[in-house]
């Protein structure tokens, strides 16, 4: 199969790249900066676009003789940013536009793409408190704008894509060697910052990257054995941790005992600091997918300390 991964050059999207052209699929790779990373020894074309209008990048979705083509969708802009409305727009519109541009292209085909993997978040839930949510939870009508604000209407731009399967892929925080959200989070645990972070209930929803490429593969129709329907699915660990369980097995993955707690009006402060939304540590989810379960999913790591054990050993 061929693959477009659009925004494929984030650390998911390497990470994709790299797993499927090692299973002999053929990645393309839609960026705005080609060039700009690498992909190790991953065979993989990239091709510039500009993430708002349709180019001649197009023309690599129609279906050749050898295979079928599929999509995923992961362009946006990162979230880590202060919560200003300037910010809140610049995070819904790279997505939007993108989702739309790729949307727009697949429109002109003959054919109908194969496969399509349209990137959203858990946190399009917002704040939930203790409530469990699956794929049929429905979506707050007054969701934070810099969560559902944003994942809704992510999601809500994909709506008639040229395709036979598309699959809303909610993902929870992504635990790999030297993401983001995980960088930050160690750096704090080693400046000593990392007790608890707020009230400390709040529920953290993850998953190791490893089965998280096993359910992309799995939507693609790639994975033997299984196959995910149409519509939202959520990639989520079924045991999601509260933040106290969470900072606990970030000090002890750094050698620490101890960490000062971080209360809630502190977290605000430094947020202004560190340029980034506090909401995105103060809030939490209890997410879990009812798709995976009825298909008897098997995590390859189920708990959180196995998982931040693998990828910290990194």
């Amino acid at each position: 199969m061929k693959i477009l991964i659009a925004g494929g050059s984030g650390s998911l999207g390497r990470a994709l790249a790299a797993d499927l052209s090692g299973r002999g699929h053929e990645v393309v790779v839609l960026t705005r900066s080609p060039g700009r990373v690498g992909y190790g020894s991953a065979v993989v074309r990239e091709l510039r676009w500009d993430g708002r209008t349709v180019g001649p990048w197009a023309a690599e979705l129609r279906t050749t003789a050898d295979g079928g083509v599929a999509v995923v969708n992961l362009a946006g802009k990162l979230v880590d940013c202060r919560p200003t409305r300037a910010n809140i727009a610049a995070l819904r519109d790279s997505r939007v536009r993108a989702t739309r541009a790729l949307v727009q292209a697949s429109r002109g085909l003959d054919e109908p793409v194969a496969r399509w993997v349209q990137a959203s978040t858990t946190a399009i839930y917002s704040d939930a408190g203790d409530q469990p949510l699956t794929e049929s939870s429905p979506v707050p009508a007054d969701g934070l704008p810099q969560m559902t604000g944003v994942a809704q209407p992510w999601e809500e731009a994909a709506s008639g894509a040229n395709t036979d399967h598309l699959v809303l892929l909610r993902t929870s925080v992504v635990l790999d060697a030297h993401t983001p959200a995980l960088d930050r989070l160690m750096l704090l645990v080693r400046l000593g910052v990392g007790g608890t972070v707020g009230h400390g209930r709040q529920w953290f929803s993850w998953i190791h990257v490893a089965d998280w490429l096993r359910i992309v593969r799995a939507a693609l129709g790639l994975e033997p054995g299984v196959d995910l329907p149409p519509g939202p699915v959520i990639a989520a660990s079924d045991r999601p941790v509260r933040n106290s369980e969470m900072m606990a097995g970030l000090r002890r993955a750094a050698g620490r005992s101890v960490g000062i707690p971080t209360p809630a009006p502190l977290v605000h402060l430094g947020s202004v600091l560190l340029r980034t939304d506090p909401l995105l540590a103060l809030t939490g989810r209890h997410t879990t997918s009812e798709v995976l379960a009825e298909r008897a999913w098997e995590f390859r790591y189920p708990t959180f300390g196995a998982a931040l054990a693998e990828v910290t050993s990194r």
